[in-house]
């Protein structure tokens, strides 16, 4: 079932844990998401990033998750990530997409609240919810994203406080020590910064550039502020590793490739310690 964002990630700040959001680029991918979901009993962000739409265009995409997320008995949201394009993101709700991200984030800070402000005023229109992001999550060198290899610059909590105040976003991507894509070592998390901003903002934190980061790591951002993580390169590596297993024909392929993305899932939400949500339908 599709519901809400803000009030999942209510429920998680309450409970100290966080729910992944897992980025699909076609129907096998949203099936294993959503199955492994539900067969778990616990909510999903499913995610369609702008940046995939080589992989599978917006409307197959819209077609694909409402499919699999209605299917589901289980919480899910259908969630556009890392929009950048305001006409692109305005398409995605109009097909119903119900939270989407605007990624500004490179953007210089004006810019960035300005455009974010926009798509705040329409998604709100349409009972849509908005991530926005202040800070920025650069990319690894092996990266997935979409995204050349820069640098990541920490999110400064006066610019969180205040972006927040003048944008009205629902939900906050921040960023303190992740990069999207593959990591070589494993990264340094800024916590103090992490607390810092936890003191200072009341909407739900959201952390780019999951993958590879650290089992520990990631289990201490879920206790300590974070509501929502997000993960797709552990995902698509590990599918992609269980399908060069064996030369095996098409359909032992997929079962391989659903395996690996299982297998990942099932970890990060343990992980994550997610907890099942009773939901009114």
């Amino acid at each position: 079932m599709i519901v809400n964002s803000s009030a999942l990630f209510k429920i998680a700040k309450e409970n100290n844990y966080a729910i992944p959001a897992t980025n699909f680029i076609d129907s096998l991918t949203a099936k294993v998401y959503t199955e492994t979901a539900e067969s778990l009993g616990l909510p999903l962000i499913l995610a369609y990033a702008q940046s995939h739409q080589d992989y599978l265009d917006l409307e197959e995409a819209a077609w694909i998750g409402h499919y699999y997320a209605n299917k589901a008995k289980v919480p899910i949201v259908l969630h556009l990530d890392h929009g950048t394009d305001l006409d692109f993101i305005k398409k995605a709700i109009n097909l119903g997409f119900n939270s989407v991200m605007f990624d500004g984030s490179s953007l210089n800070y004006d810019e960035n609240v300005r455009l974010t402000k926009q798509v705040v005023d329409y998604a709100h229109g349409c009972g849509v919810t908005v991530e926005g992001e202040i800070g920025h999550v650069g990319s690894n060198a092996v990266s997935y994203e979409g995204e050349s290899n820069d640098d990541s610059h920490y999110t400064e909590v006066e610019d969180a406080y205040n972006f927040i105040q003048a944008t009205h976003v629902d939900a906050l991507a921040v960023s303190i020590g992740t990069a999207h894509g593959q990591y070589v070592g494993e990264p340094k998390i800024n916590f103090e910064r992490l607390h810092d901003i936890v003191e200072k903002v009341d909407v739900p934190l959201v952390l780019h550039g999951g993958s590879s980061s650290g089992d520990a790591n990631l289990k201490r951002c879920a206790k300590e502020g974070m509501q929502k993580i997000n993960i797709f390169t552990d995902l698509i590596v590990a599918a992609h590793k269980e399908a060069q297993k064996d030369s095996l024909h098409y359909m032992a392929l997929r079962e391989n490739m659903k395996n690996g993305l299982k297998q990942v899932l099932v970890n990060y939400y343990h992980v994550f310690e997610t907890k099942p949500v009773k939901w009114e339908v």
